[in-house]
């Protein structure tokens, strides 16, 4: 289980990036993390992997805090950043080993996953090549394979989409649904809401980082009526915001 206790970040002594939130994410269940451009997402993910401190609250993987024990919490998940800035001067190969040897993966089971991935992402042949001579949406897969290598229990995935190819992107909402349906936990931010409302078990709307709905799709088109599309109930609950 993923857990925010009364989590709010400031920045600059007076704006409040995430202000007092308190979220709930549970084993079997994909949860997309929805807003407006400077709603708070990546600024609540970041909190939540460690890169960023909150101002105030708690911030729980698996029962494990991340600020008292940050190095076994990070062992609980793979990270997907929103910018896939990675080391462009190591080859893709080279790298997903570097990821391996971080998480300890013992190598007969770090080259069986890599092989996998590389055959399902379509990656095989470039993984030779050197990351600089990589498209945005390779870059995307590597990160993803890299984040993915120690198999965690929790995916954390920001804007994990942006960049593959239509192909990539349906066998990775796959790979998401097989991981949640495992007892495991996929939380992911996104602007494509078509996305969230195909997959999504239960998504949160968050605006200038407050949380205005948790819950699934279903429900809120009961609130906002039965024939509003997903994109038109979360413009009806930002827009006034």
């Amino acid at each position: 289980m993923i857990r925010f206790d009364e989590v709010t970040k400031v920045y600059n002594g007076t704006h409040k990036a995430v202000d007092g939130l308190s979220l709930e994410i549970q084993p079997g269940e994909i949860f997309g993390f929805l807003g407006p451009n400077g709603a708070g997402k990546t600024t609540t993910l970041k909190m939540l992997v460690g890169i960023t401190p909150p101002t105030s609250g708690q911030i729980e993987v698996n029962g494990i805090d991340i600020l008292k024990d940050p190095i076994q919490a990070k062992s609980q998940f793979g990270y997907v950043p929103d910018n896939p800035d990675i080391y462009i001067r190591l080859r893709g190969i080279e790298y997903l080993n570097f990821m391996g040897d971080i998480y300890n993966v013992p190598p007969q089971d770090r080259q069986q996953r890599i092989e996998q991935m590389a055959r399902d992402f379509e990656m095989t042949s470039a993984l030779g090549d050197k990351i600089q001579s990589y498209s945005h949406g390779m870059r995307q897969k590597i990160v993803l394979m890299g984040a993915l290598i120690h198999e965690p229990n929790a995916w954390i995935l920001d804007e994990p989409m942006t960049g593959l190819d239509p192909k990539s992107s349906y066998i990775l909402k796959e790979r998401m649904r097989s991981h949640a349906d495992r007892g495991n936990i996929v939380f992911f931010s996104t602007h494509v809401l078509e996305v969230a409302e195909k997959i999504c078990d239960r998504v949160a709307i968050i605006n200038k980082g407050k949380l205005l709905y948790v819950g699934n799709v279903q429900n809120l088109r009961e609130t906002l009526g039965e024939n509003t599309s997903l994109e038109q109930m979360f413009l009806e609950l930002t827009e006034n915001e």
